[in-house]
């Protein structure tokens, strides 16, 4: 898939750049095109209004006045014709033509239904002006314009080739990294769903084997096989919290409702996490030290805010050790407000600091396992945090133990 999207957008852009080019060489080729016929027509309503007892104008070179156009090289020569249309004299400025050239140059003139016209057999241009006692007819060499012309489209062609060549390196690098957050995200929703099943096929086997214990003791009585039962329930609230918890993602990920956010009153939201889980707390042997400012007042999310620091907590709770100590912090720090987690216990190895936010992810799977977990808290409460527009920090040493941070704008 990713191949093919890379692909597709290769040669949309190229596609792009080829029509941007085209209409650029378009535009420049027709501009050029008529500056060169602007300069021919000027030539030649010069050569008309020439009169012949003058000498012929010579082109200025360097600075010419205000206001005035620099004569154009374009080589010219007239024809005047008395009222019978037979030739009376021509005047030749740097340019030399036969006479049968100049019979069929003028004849051609002549004919056109036009006053000024190409005459693309000879390569000339015309203009015919009637001066009341005969016809004047001025003619202008075309080899310099379609030189030009020629010389322009050649290069537009080495240049377009070269641009479409420099492109196409450029846009299969852009491609490359344009496409990088597309494919990350796609390997991680493959890795999502294999771990999801993965989650998932665990409990469901438990159930299936209690099931089929259950079902090879059809006679005995539900007391005799309760632990069939209990273990069969246990490990179906373990799958439906995972299923919850795939939801939640799920619902943050798409975004299809907002959040509703009220102001509330942050420090008795963090008490009230801290209460349920005290006893669990202390049947672990954990020490639980709770530096809570009060009256924070704070907007959000009542129930994901809850959530946060429930997570934060029970992951601290689990992973203190023996006789470990979870130290709780809420207070105001330069117009922030500041909620800090800390737990003692092993540290999160440097190495997998980066990533523990990540569904499904754990340091340690055996302990993750043995803890019940799925690797999916931290990445439920990092949702959470920025569907507040918040910040979360993981610290974890050897001497000051993990440490979850989060902040939040008044």
């Amino acid at each position: 898939m990713i191949k093919k999207l890379r692909s597709k957008f290769i040669l949309i852009n190229m596609a792009l750049i080829s029509l941007v080019l085209l209409l650029l060489f378009a535009t420049i080729f027709m501009s050029n095109y008529q500056r060169l016929q602007s300069e021919s027509h000027d030539a030649l309503q010069r050569a008309i209004e020439h009169r012949n007892d003058m000498p012929p104008p010579k082109p200025e070179i360097g600075r010419l006045p205000p206001g005035q156009k620099p004569l154009p090289f374009t080589p010219v020569f007239t024809v005047m014709l008395d009222n019978n249309n037979n030739i009376l004299f021509t005047t030749q400025q740097n340019v030399s033509i036969s006479d049968d050239d100049l019979k069929i140059a003028v004849a051609q003139a002549l004919d056109s239904e036009y006053t000024e016209g190409i005459l693309h057999d000879l390569n000339l241009r015309f203009l015919r002006v009637d001066i009341g006692e005969g016809i004047k007819i001025a003619f202008a060499d075309r080899s310099n314009e379609l030189q030009s012309m020629q010389s322009l489209f050649l290069i537009s062609l080495v240049v377009g080739a070269g641009s479409l060549v420099a492109f196409f390196f450029i846009s299969l690098f852009l491609s490359g990294w344009a496409l990088r957050p597309a494919e990350n995200a796609w390997e991680q929703q493959r890795q999502f769903v294999a771990d999801a099943s993965h989650e998932l096929k665990m409990p469901l086997t438990v159930i299936l084997a209690n099931s089929s214990i259950l079902l090879d003791h059809r006679q005995d009585t539900i007391a005799r096989q309760i632990k069939w039962v209990e273990n069969t329930q246990a490990e179906a609230i373990r799958m439906k919290k995972l299923v919850d918890d795939l939801l939640f993602l799920a619902k943050s990920d798409a975004a299809r409702a907002p959040l509703v956010h009220s102001e509330l009153n942050f420090s008795d939201t963090v008490w009230s996490c801290l209460l349920p889980i005290e006893p669990v707390a202390f049947e672990r042997g954990v020490t639980i030290n709770a530096n809570i400012e009060p009256d924070i007042a704070l907007t959000g999310n009542e129930s994901q805010l809850k959530q946060l620091v429930s997570i934060l907590l029970d992951n601290a709770c689990k992973y203190a050790g023996e006789k470990g100590i979870v130290a709780v912090t809420l207070v105001r720090e330069q117009k922030k407000i500041c909620l800090k987690i800390n737990n003692t216990g092993s540290p999160i190895p440097a190495t997998d600091l980066p990533f523990i936010f990540e569904r499904f992810y754990r340091a340690d799977k055996s302990r993750a396992r043995e803890q019940g977990g799925y690797g999916l808290g931290l990445a439920i409460a990092k949702s959470i945090v920025e569907n507040h527009q918040a910040k979360i920090i993981a610290e974890s040493t050897e001497d000051q133990g993990t440490t979850f941070t989060v902040y939040f704008s008044e």
